[in-house]
Parts: C-alpha cells; structure tokens; sequence
C-alpha cells in the first residue's frame, strides 16, 4: 500500500466480496481491477472478486454471497453498481462498500473516499463501519427502488439516456455535460408539480428544466446541485431549477465544467424527509443515472439504512 496504512479491525474479521462491473467508467473498472486486487494482496487481506456484466447478475451474486455468509460486500464500479448492491442487500446484516471506478461517483465522493481507486481501496481497507440513508422512490408503473445520491426528472433524466449511450465512452463530468448539452437541444422544460407529503411545506409548481431529490451535494459526476446535503441526516435535499433559455443554461456551463457549482437565482430548494413529482405529460425518473420508471414518483428517505465502510472522519 502506497501510504502502509494498516487495515481496520472489522476488515481483517470480515469475509469479503468485491463485486466488479467491468463496463463502468467506460471500462476503467476493467483497468483498475488488477491494481484494485494487488492492495488487498499487498495488505494480506483475503477476497474473493466477482465479475458481473448486468444489475440482474450482480444482484443475484450479491443475495447469493448473502446467503454464503459474506459479510463485507463491496463494488467497483460506479453510483449504478452500488444501487444495485444496495437494492440486493437491503435488510441483511451485512456491510457495503464502494471502490469508485464509474463514470459518476457521487455517493462515493459523499463518504469521502478519494477519486483516484487504488487510493480509494487503501481508504476502504482502513475505513470505519458508518450508518447512512438511501432514497426509495416509488414510480408510477408501481415498481420501488432504493438510490443512493441523486434522482430526478426533466433535462437530467432525458442527459441520462446519452451517457449511459452515445457518450457512455467520455471520462466524468465532461460525458454528462455533453450529454446535458444534446439533451437540451431537443428539450424545452416540463411542467412539475412538487408535494411535501407529511410536511407542512406548500406545494409548488412550474415550467421546469429539472426537479430533482438528493442524498448526496452532487450528481452528474461532482454538479454541485444541492452542496448542503449529507448522505446521514434523515432528509432529502429537493431541488427545482426553474425553465431557462438555452443562452442561459450555456452562460452556466463554464462554471459547472470547472467547479461543478450551480448558481442561479432560478434554483429552488426545500430539504424534506418526503417528496412527490408529478408532470402533465409522462417523464421517466432516474436514479443514480439509471433510468426507474415514469412519473408521478413519491421519493422519501430512509434514515440509517445501511452500515457502509468509509474513511474515519477527523
């Protein structure tokens, strides 16, 4: 290990999987893996690495390791992968991981795992156990799904489709601006209805670019679209951006591409423990850049939902 920090005590008791997207971050999963597995080597920790091509097969290896008594499961890959492995171990007493290695690594970034990922794996294998929320959002064909960092509707869910596409070869920040910026070609604004159930907070509505729900500061790998949030205070952090002309989306982009913030007097924001998207006309819903279903969606936090291993703060 290149800084010879020692792993913790509750790495070296556990029973570890590494569950590996070979896709992710258009194929730098594949690149780091080797290096990913010389650091548990190097620090004498025993793993057994898994190879998976789809949600479904990650899924099914992941329950299946479960039931095998893993008690350590961890993804290299991106904010997709992990979704998919926290969908999969859910209600099991087990810890979670994450090596960022995707396109996007927001959630990763949250727990304040370094970007570079044989850092990260360093950061892991001496990390602590920490309690942190997810998000469950119901779609409107009935389906339910648990996300870690970011959702939402309009220009993001529509700038999804091309990176996980025609842009899915692009590194970080720059495939989903590209795939913001196609997006927004054919994209004029839709019209959003927002309710707080359970909550005092009036409803609003508007013509809107995008209405989003968030666990994590950023999404799009480091858009700094809700910076007050974090990812185990039991709340969401909604966030409204009001239509824009596409002058005035253009005007924002160099600052997004440098730092990643957002700042425009035309961004809404409520932070809530519930939250429901309706449009007039369908729209799908993402997810951690994975596409869930169509509105109307209700989204609600579930404080403390799962123990991950992170960096000790402090």
């Amino acid at each position: 290990m290149s800084n010879h920090t020692e792993p913790s005590v509750i790495v070296r008791a556990s029973n570890i999987v590494v569950f590996s997207n070979p896709t992710a971050g258009a194929g730098r999963a594949r690149k780091y893996l080797p290096r990913i597995q010389k650091v548990f080597e190097s620090s004498s920790i025993l793993a057994e690495f898994v190879v998976t091509r789809s949600v479904e097969e990650l899924e099914s290896c992941v329950q299946k390791a479960i039931l095998r008594g893993k008690n350590l499961l961890v993804t290299a890959g991106g904010d997709g992968t992990f979704q998919a492995l926290a969908n999969a171990a859910f209600g099991a007493d087990v810890l979670l991981g994450i090596i960022p290695v995707g396109g996007g690594n927001d959630f990763a970034t949250a727990l304040g795992m370094p970007g570079d990922p044989v850092k990260a794996t360093e950061a892991l294998l001496a990390g602590q156990e920490r309690l942190v929320d997810l998000v469950r959002v119901c779609t409107g064909d009935g389906r339910t799904r648990l996300y870690a960092g970011g959702g939402g509707v309009g220009l993001d869910a529509e700038a999804v489709r091309y990176a996980s596409g025609a842009y899915r070869q692009l590194p970080g920040r720059i495939r989903y601006i590209a795939s913001a910026i196609t997006a927004l070609a054919r994209f004029d604004s839709v019209d959003v209805r927002v309710d707080f159930p359970g909550s005092n907070l009036p409803s609003f509505e508007t013509q809107a670019l995008l209405a989003a729900a968030l666990n994590s500061p950023t999404y799009g790998a480091g858009l700094r679209l809700a910076p007050d949030a974090k990812v185990d205070d039991g709340s969401l952090e909604v966030v409204m951006m009001e239509k824009l002309t596409k002058f005035e989306v253009l005007t924002l982009l160099p600052r997004l591409m440098g730092s990643g913030d957002l700042r425009t007097s035309r961004v809404k924001r409520w932070r809530a423990r519930c939250v429901r998207f309706t449009t007039q006309q369908p729209c799908m819903f993402h997810g951690d850049g994975e596409i869930l279903g169509p509105t109307p969606v209700e989204i609600e936090v579930v404080p403390k939902a799962v123990r991950v291993l992170a960096p000790t703060i402090g």
